[in-house]
């Protein structure tokens, strides 16, 4: 989970009327604020790659979220699970590609089962990844790629309905996928400079919601 960034999110965030006004007829993602230091990054990074994105309230209404048509949702990171929101009924309740970075990853497996353990390597650092399988989600990428990741939380095992997608030599779940629906989550930071491809990552999500 990451720290919190305070105060200082607040100012990112859009109500989904003004989301749903200024759309256009391109991709829609919304950004769900669990109140980490990186959530803003999240929106910008899809905004740099051509999507109309907004940073929302984690306590929307699934009625209002879906009303500004999104095309996916992201599940940002955060610094506690006491602090999630609604998260758990977007993923029973929304049928839409999702991708879960750090506290999200941990909410989605979290929300199939899996349990969510103290990890025994902290703060952020670079973590080299395996990726096991490319999937849609690493497409093009390499067998090794340099993260930039927390591990104070981590997913301690695999939900039953789920594949790994990429570890470490720290965390055995770095990256996991749903094996029917198109539900992601990275314990790493891919919408940061220091994960050297993270805009490749997010711009495989982004035709993962465009062909769903």
């Amino acid at each position: 989970m990451d720290q919190t960034s305070g105060e200082r999110d607040k100012e990112d965030l859009y109500p989904i009327h003004a989301f749903q006004a200024r759309a256009g007829v391109g991709m829609r993602i919304l950004v769900v604020n669990n109140y980490g230091q990186f959530c803003h990054l999240i929106h910008r990074a899809l905004r740099d790659l051509g999507v109309e994105s907004r940073l929302i309230p984690n306590t929307t209404p699934v009625d209002e979220l879906l009303a500004g048509e999104p095309d996916g949702l992201v599940l940002s990171g955060g610094p506690s699970i006491e602090r999630i929101g609604l998260c758990e009924k977007y993923i029973d309740e929304v049928d839409l590609p999702i991708l879960g970075i750090c506290l999200g990853h941990q909410v989605i497996a979290r929300r199939f089962g899996a349990p969510i353990r103290r990890g025994e390597y902290g703060g952020y650092a670079e973590v080299e990844i395996e990726i096991l399988d490319q999937d849609d989600l690493f497409k093009g990428l390499g067998p090794r790629e340099i993260v930039w990741a927390s591990h104070a939380d981590e997913v301690a095992s695999l939900p039953d309905e789920f594949i790994c997608l990429a570890r470490s030599e720290v965390c055995e779940f770095e990256a996991i996928k749903h094996k029917t629906r198109p539900l992601y989550g990275l314990q790493f930071h891919p919408e940061v400079a220091h994960t050297r491809k993270g805009n490749e990552i997010l711009t495989n999500f982004i035709e993962v919601c465009r062909s769903f």
